[in-house]
């Protein structure tokens, strides 16, 4: 009986270490997302600064400014597209529940298939 009680424990802190393993994740990719988030903003405020003061100081006209900062921002977008079409590439999406139900089912009907040939 004793050793039960040990194994049961032993889950109970297994449990808990990767539940903090998982908070851990979660916080870590929140933080990272958020500091990504960031930098773009200051990216940007930078980029509106600098064509800003450009245009005060004459180097550059005020349709320039606004062109230029429109193509700054369609390259952005077009970057941001491109990295999110070689991710989806790269990392299909995650298997539905739908998905695992049709392969649990294939399974099972191939087991017994398995098992009607064995009899056999």
């Amino acid at each position: 009986m004793p050793t039960n009680k040990k194994a049961e424990t032993d889950e109970k802190v297994d449990g808990k270490k990767e539940e903090t393993v998982r908070e851990s994740i979660y916080d870590l990719s929140r933080k990272v997302l958020l500091a990504a988030v960031g930098a773009a903003a200051i990216a940007q405020d930078e980029i509106d600064g600098f064509v800003n003061h450009m245009a005060e100081r004459g180097e550059l006209a005020e349709k320039d400014a606004r062109s230029l900062m429109k193509e700054i921002l369609e390259r952005r977008e077009k970057v941001i597209r491109e990295r999110r079409a070689g991710f989806s590439r790269h990392h299909p999406a995650a298997a539905t529940k739908a998905d695992v139900d049709a392969l649990t089912a294939k399974i099972a009907e191939l087991s017994q298939q398995i098992e009607e040939l064995k009899k056999s």
